[in-house]
């Protein structure tokens, strides 16, 4: 497995972009239980004040770093070159690569219409992918018989990919807790679903190049995610500075 590197609270694997698509091809190809998530800052620091969601991130099969100043952080931190590795970007990577070899996926969360019009254009994009399942769970509490009911059917699909979209924290503790149970890898791509169902845009590329995706974002929903990437941002700034200067960096 690639080195670990150490940002704040989390354990960031050091991989391209590349090497982690052949592994986690290698992975659904093997029917390997694993699960992959994408670190940004906002997860960094939600990780920072609760142990359950970190212990939930660094126990992944692979972490990633999903945001610019994560990617930034490990050469700051450790004197390594880091690709950013979104799942935005991922997920289109993937579902090319598993068009290629006529792969199975599943999709899990989200709402129905989401779900829906995501199928559609995955169907006309990567016509060789079967789409062996979609679950769209209510937004409360499932039940165990529920949750056991439907990693049943896709155990019982033959999927080797999963995309989870629940939000943060709530996909990667999902994760975590299920990956074992589930005969394939799990990748927690949040956002991507409407993205890709083309329900909303994304940012154009030059934002994406400097990082500032998350300013697109917050132009597009100011009330929800203006607390989250104001004081998430500024936070992730003040402790990578608290442990640069710590390390003497």
């Amino acid at each position: 497995m690639p080195e670990k590197l150490e940002i704040i609270s989390l354990n960031i694997h050091h991989v391209s972009y590349s090497d982690t698509l052949d592994k986690v091809m290698e992975w659904g190809a093997g029917h390997v239980p694993s699960y992959v998530c994408f670190a940004n800052a906002h997860s960094t620091i939600e990780a920072h004040k609760d142990k359950m969601f970190q212990d939930a991130l660094n126990q992944a099969t692979l972490v990633v770093p999903d945001g610019k100043s994560v990617a930034v952080a490990a050469w700051l931190l450790h004197g390594k070159k880091q690709e950013r590795i979104a799942g935005m970007d991922f997920m289109p990577s993937l579902l090319a690569r598993a068009n290629a070899n006529r792969s199975r996926i599943f999709m899990y969360g989200s709402t129905s219409e989401i779900l829906s019009r995501l199928e559609k254009n995955i169907r006309s994009s990567y016509p060789d992918i079967e789409i062996a399942a979609m679950i769209s769970p209510p937004f409360g509490p499932v039940s165990e018989e529920q949750l056991s009911a439907y990693i049943e059917e896709i155990n019982d699909s033959g999927a080797q990919f999963g995309f989870v979209s629940l939000g943060c924290p709530k996909q990667e503790k999902w994760m975590a807790e299920n990956s074992s149970r589930i005969k394939g890898v799990l990748l927690g791509v949040g956002g991507a679903f409407p993205v890709m169902a083309g329900l909303q845009k994304r940012s154009p590329v030059w934002m994406q190049k400097f990082g500032l995706e998350w300013m697109h974002r917050l132009w597009l929903e100011p009330r929800r995610l203006f607390k989250r990437y104001f004081y998430n941002n500024l936070y992730f700034l003040f402790l990578l500075l608290k442990t640069m200067i710590t390390k003497k960096i």
